[in-house]
């Protein structure tokens, strides 16, 4: 590639790459340039051998000012400079993407639904003890922490906790370095896990202890750095999550979906995308979690569960009793369902890791099972997992994009297959006769 040196060349964005920076073609090469959008022309100039953005000299029509000042400098968010409706387009267009790189043709539109700002109820943060401080807040991309002195995805009430937990961790002795926290919002109330490169001293307990009463905190729990193992620090009363119906105890640091009018609209779509079952019939759920699905999908029927990490499984397992849910914990990345493990199965719901349902996939393709619901959160893992489900002869029914990640590249997908000539004779049909629409609020 020929470099023009320091001074200024003229680009025009083609598009966003995975990262949400946008592309252009330069002698030969695809740049990237964060801060641009698909359509712009931009000026550009090399810092050593990195392009870099002088001046938008004409902006896409979707362009917005982030409304964020630490936008660019905090890792949190990757695209404000663009409209929600656009970045949910973007968004979808990337699930397609990979539906048609997996070989499904002639899909339908889906249905959409994106989460408002100000709703994140989960988010880990970086700890760092600097001279005369404390650093709360997310990574830059490729770097340190950045104080989040200003926040518009995180829920106004965990918000509120990052002031005075800086007061508080200051004084630990236990920090002495980079630690992380993670913050959850429960139905109980807010509900820490503290990470610290030194064990607590028997001072840093009493504090955080005090720290939980004076703001009415369920629980806040320690997790040691060396065993990941977790321990609770000061609990105030009982902790508690509902999913569906169902009251939860969910262990410290539980998985939960970002958002809960997300979660809503996740579990909406993979409920609704379940064929027609008799009370005899099975659904097995593979990835489980503590339940977030498991209760809502047995108020249709009989469901299987099977989650791999303990605290969760026992979680769903003791909310379970006296419902159509049976939990098991399961590695199914170790120890995945093989076919005649599911020949009784009506249908399977998964909503596996970032990576993908692994070693999971194969199995299941060669399974007897007419249909799946999978949750995606992933579209270069749905585009593999998808692939290998289209060869087992499985068609896409419908899909739901829900962005549950505001102003990031990140994208949750529920999708519909069936390999049911009469189902997908009907849901054809059904197609022909209706339009897309978004989900509701």
């Amino acid at each position: 590639m020929n470099n023009p040196g320091t001074g200024a060349f003229p680009l025009r964005i083609e598009g966003l790459g995975a990262a949400g920076d946008g592309f252009a073609r330069y002698d030969g090469h695809v740049l990237f340039l964060p801060g641009t959008l698909p359509g712009e022309e931009v000026l550009a100039r090399f810092s050593g051998t990195r392009p870099e953005l002088i001046e938008v000299t004409s902006p896409s029509p979707d362009r917005v000012t982030p409304p964020c000042s630490l936008f660019g400098e905090c890792g949190g968010c990757a695209i404000q400079e663009m409209s929600l409706p656009a970045l949910l387009e973007w968004k979808t267009a990337r699930v397609s993407a990979a539906l048609d790189a997996a070989g499904f043709e002639n899909i339908a539109l889906p249905k959409q639904y994106q989460t408002a700002p100000y709703t994140r109820r989960r988010m880990d943060l970086a700890v760092q003890r600097i001279p005369g401080g404390i650093i709360l807040g997310l990574h830059r991309r490729n770097g340190d922490p950045v104080d989040m002195t200003e926040c518009h995805l995180l829920h106004p009430e965990l918000f509120a906790l990052l002031s005075p937990l800086r007061e508080v961790l200051g004084t630990l002795g236990a920090l002495t370095g980079r630690g992380s926290l993670v913050l959850n919002l429960l139905d109980s109330g807010p509900d820490l896990t503290l990470s610290t490169p030194a064990e607590l001293t028997s001072v840093d307990r009493s504090k955080l202890a005090a720290f939980g009463r004076e703001h009415k905190l369920p629980r806040i729990s320690w997790q040691n750095p060396k065993d990941r193992s977790i321990e609770t620090v000061s609990q105030t009363k009982p902790v508690k999550e509902r999913f569906g119906d169902v009251e939860t105890s969910p262990p410290p640091a539980a998985f939960l979906q970002a958002t809960r009018d997300a979660e809503n609209a996740i579990v909406q779509a993979a409920v609704e995308g379940l064929p027609s079952l008799n009370k005899k019939d099975i659904t097995v759920e593979l990835f489980a979690g503590c339940g977030t699905l498991t209760f809502p999908l047995s108020e249709k029927g009989r469901v299987l569960a099977y989650e791999g990490e303990l605290a969760a499984a026992n979680c769903l397992k003791s909310a379970a009793g006296g419902r159509r849910v049976e939990g098991y914990q399961r590695d199914l990345m170790r120890q995945p369902l093989l076919p005649h493990d599911l020949k009784s199965t009506r249908v399977v719901v998964l909503d596996p890791p970032y990576a993908g349902a692994g070693a999971q996939t194969m199995p299941l393709a060669k399974s007897g099972v007419k249909d799946i619901v999978y949750i995606s959160c992933n579209p270069a893992a749905l585009e593999k997992d998808g692939r290998a489900l289209r060869e087992a002869g499985y068609s896409l029914l419908n899909w739901t994009v829900v962005d549950q990640f505001l102003w990031s590249t990140e994208v949750e997908t529920v999708l519909v297959f069936s390999r049911d000539p009469k189902r997908i004779k009907r849901e054809n049909s059904r197609r022909n006769h209706s339009a897309p629409s978004h989900l509701d609020s």
